[in-house]
């Protein structure tokens, strides 16, 4: 059993980070115990998508200290695991961010790793772009994604550009067990380290690049005379993130130049002060950028996440603007991507499309009418980018075409091996100059598409565990479920129960339960990898879109109470 007094005690002893010790000596003259409990009750675990936590002192936050650890752990795993290891680093809008870059590239210095650092804040998909152009061995970016702001993480990268493996993320995490953040932690002044070439700054040609290889990733096939008809017009919001110069250079250059920024969420601020949540999948987010399309009236409205790797749209709706879903937008793109290609006189056969076990079976639909192989891989988009190295590896990445999941996260291209949300909104405006010319928005585009291919409806809930209980309580819901599970979910029976812990289909082991039912609906029960949350995603085909909303609403009722 942690002690949560004597690691508190231990802090107090040895941080010498002001701003730290006054939080840790505020916790214990209050005498908070949630507090101190909160906060070391465990270490903050390193996954395969490295640390997520909330900002603050402990063995359970994001500070310099657990950063510094698991910058000795990545250090020890690169020098055992390269010769000569380099690092690409960069860090999205997040509080701390440029503090956690300083503290990391100082610290790979000491342990003989050079560095590559973004001097400016940078989206994840340029990360893993920095990491395969310029042949590093790893890379490391600073964000929380879509967390809300108290939150920053720390995602590591192989030499692919892909999220770290699990066996390169558990030997990382073994070289931080036997780590002291005291002690064993060798660092040296970040300056020093530039001038001895150990950090070097990524310049714009790096960039550059990038938004080359996105461009060259465009399916559009209309003439100049057809945009000219068919000039788009634009509201985007990056979300007080990294996406502004990103997206915009790459809508310039491809002719898209009618955007209005939403102003308040247009400059980086990690407080995220008009988004709490500051997450495209969540109308909350997306409300000042609406409000402004009530005066602008564009085509859509676009918005990117902090990192900008999930893009989120909504368009107009009869009086309102709906949101398409990120199921709703990967069918879309996918359907699109498939019409250019055909249009072109492809043979569609050979190409793959990757999705995961719980985004939306309306894509085993397109892969009918089009013929493509359809692959689908857990959920993460790390197992997405697996898919791609593999058959990078095997000299047949050109048969890759898209790869999408439900949470906003979409790619078209082998350029990175992470969803780009810059790489998105390229495609998504240009599918919607296509829709455009044809009288329709993306929304009233996604209808036709429903009514071709049948109402597959879906759902995501989260429901949250939080505190040092949280955990416990996460995992025997989930051993309730393997023991227990239910005969019949909304008065349909549950034909199938698949415990994906046992290898489905080839897939890795893990923490999840599907429960399919008659009719061909099924909900899916995982445990978030990077909060305290469970989701429960749910499927539903109906005859129309009422009979299948009715079906997902039935199906949630009973879902929760099973996960309360």
């Amino acid at each position: 059993m942690v002690d949560v007094h004597e690691l508190l005690n231990t802090w107090l002893a040895n941080v010498t980070d002001e701003e730290l010790l006054a939080e840790l000596k505020a916790m214990q003259e209050a005498g908070d115990e949630d507090a101190i409990t909160d906060a070391f009750f465990q270490d903050l675990a390193f996954g395969t998508a490295g640390l997520r936590g909330t900002i603050g002192a402990g063995t359970n936050r994001m500070n310099i200290y657990t950063v510094g650890r698991a910058t000795q752990g990545f250090a020890d795993y690169l020098n055992k695991a390269f010769e000569n290891p380099t690092v690409a680093i960069a860090r999205d809008s997040r509080n701390k961010g440029e503090l956690f870059v300083k503290t990391t590239a100082a610290i790979l210095a000491a342990n003989g790793v050079t560095s590559y650092v973004y001097p400016k804040i940078s989206p994840v998909p340029t990360l893993s772009w920095a990491t395969r152009y310029l042949k590093c061995s790893g890379g490391i970016c600073m964000t929380a994604s879509h967390n809300p702001a108290p939150y920053n993480g720390y995602k590591a990268y192989g030499p692919d550009g892909c999220q770290i493996t699990s066996e390169a993320a558990d030997a990382i995490s073994a070289a931080m067990n036997a780590c002291d953040p005291f002690k064993d932690i060798k660092t040296m002044d970040f300056d020093v380290a530039v001038e001895q070439g150990l950090v070097k700054w990524i310049d714009d040609e790096v960039l550059d690049a990038y938004y080359d290889a996105v461009t060259d990733k465009s399916v559009n096939n209309l003439t100049d005379e057809q945009i000219a008809n068919a000039p788009l017009k634009l509201v985007y919001t990056p979300l007080n993130g990294t996406g502004l110069i990103p997206v915009t250079t790459v809508l310039n250059k491809v002719g898209i130049t009618d955007i209005t920024v939403v102003p308040e969420q247009r400059d980086p601020d990690g407080d995220f002060p008009t988004c709490p949540y500051p997450n495209p999948e969540i109308r909350e987010a997306m409300q000042k950028g609406i409000d402004l399309c009530q005066e602008v009236k564009p085509d859509l409205l676009l918005a990117t996440d902090p990192d900008a790797d999930r893009v989120g749209v909504a368009c107009a709706d009869g009086d309102d603007y709906t949101l398409l879903t990120g199921n709703e937008m990967g069918v879309l793109l996918l359907d699109y991507i498939c019409k250019m290609r055909a249009e072109r006189g492809e043979d569609l056969s050979s190409k793959v499309a990757v999705t995961t076990i719980v985004s939306s079976a309306m894509v085993d639909a397109l892969a009918a009418e089009y013929g493509f192989e359809l692959r689908r891989c857990l959920t993460g988009f790390k197992y997405i980018g697996d898919i791609i190295t593999g058959l990078s590896d095997a000299g047949e990445v050109d048969r890759f075409i898209f790869g999408f999941e439900e949470s906003y996260g979409y790619l078209s291209g082998d350029h990175v091996r992470d969803k780009d949300a810059v790489n998105a909104s390229m495609l998504i405006c240009q599918m919607a100059q296509y829709y455009k010319l044809q009288g329709k928005n993306l929304v009233e585009a996604m209808r036709d598409l429903y009514e071709k291919h049948g109402y597959y409806h879906n759902k995501t809930v989260s429901l949250s565990y939080p505190g040092a209980d949280g955990a416990a309580k996460m995992a025997g819901i989930m051993k309730s479920l393997r023991s227990e599970a239910p005969a019949e979910i909304a008065g349909s029976k549950v034909e199938a129960v698949v415990d994906y812990a046992t290898c489905v289909n080839g897939l890795p082991a893990a923490d999840v339960i599907e429960f399919d039912l008659e009719g061909g609906n099924k909900a899916i029960v995982r445990p978030s990898g990077t909060e305290p949350k469970i989701k429960l995603y749910i499927f539903a085909k109906g005859e129309d879109a009422a009979a299948a909303d009715a079906l997902i609403a039935a199906i949630e009722e009973d879902g929760r109470k099973l996960l309360s």
